[in-house]
């Protein structure tokens, strides 16, 4: 990730940005064609553990609360076909990202088509797989824990030469972390609507670091979460078609709302997933 401008398509310079994604996960709209195949049908007959795990995720689903901690369910030791068959069973939704953790540890996440229900898998620092979960939570426990260990405060010296607002949007963000609690409404910063010089975002990002954690959400149009190395400080940029930034903030939170299953989200997964249980798995 780097500080500067994106270049739109026609080469104008679109919003500056503080933090940019670099290679991210791209969501696809994977369906249940293969499930109701002749081919699917063999499948699931022979991946009785995904039959059996279905019903398991969807009690889950049942009693999940959006801001309490999710549920884990190990996979690491299914038969590849059972993996498969999951993948193609959960498909894939707006949301997909990685965080990297502690000893060179990455977490691959892709949400399912039913929101609040994500497959994980761990890999090693040289890209080997370690385990596969499925999780249902509002947001998976790694990105949690990758933010969890950034420094909480900022510190940095004077403006460099060419700043125009870069100490009184640092002073705003020092004093918002400061005040910032776990569970408080975010804050938002929104650099669309006053002037920084390029100056001013190369500080910004300096000041603030690299972070742990990038997410793409692909729902109404494409949104890039990216974490900041200062903890609850994140980058929430929207773009257009022509992947554009039409809208440039940092936002002072936990982790932003536009990542997050909401609580009704839980209740219609489990609904989606009971009838796919039911039309393919019965």
């Amino acid at each position: 990730m780097r500080a500067g401008f994106r270049v739109s398509p026609n080469g104008e310079d679109a919003a500056m940005t503080v933090m940019q994604i670099g290679a991210e996960p791209q969501p696809g709209a994977r369906k249940l064609n293969l499930l109701a195949t002749s081919s699917g049908e063999e499948m699931i007959r022979r991946c009785r553990r995904t039959a059996m795990l279905l019903p398991e995720l969807a009690d889950a689903l049942a009693v999940q609360k959006a801001d309490e901690p999710g549920r884990l369910f190990d996979i690491t030791d299914f038969a590849g076909e059972d993996r498969e068959l999951i993948a193609q069973t959960l498909g894939e939704g707006e949301v997909a990202g990685v965080a990297a953790l502690a000893n060179g540890i990455t977490a691959q996440m892709q949400e399912a088509v039913m929101a609040g229900l994500w497959r994980i898998r761990f890999t090693d620092a040289e890209g080997r797989r370690i385990a596969d979960y499925v999780e249902v939570a509002s947001i998976p426990a790694a990105v949690r824990r990758a933010r969890s260990v950034l420094p909480a405060s900022i510190s940095h010296g004077p403006a460099p030469p060419g700043a125009m607002n870069i100490m009184p949007v640092l002073s705003e963000i020092g004093d918002r972390i400061s005040r910032y609690r776990d569970g408080d409404p975010g804050y938002v910063i929104n650099f669309s609507l006053f002037p920084m010089s390029p100056e001013d975002m190369a500080f910004l990002q300096e000041t603030l670091g690299a972070g742990p954690v990038q997410l793409t959400s692909r729902g109404y149009g494409t949104c890039r979460i990216v974490a900041t190395g200062t903890r609850n400080v994140w980058s929430v940029q929207m773009y257009n078609a022509m992947d554009t930034i039409i809208l440039d903030t940092l936002e002072i939170c936990g982790i932003p709302s536009v990542a997050i299953a909401a609580e009704e989200d839980f209740r219609d997964s489990e609904a989606r997933l009971r009838e796919i249980e039911e039309a393919y798995f019965k």
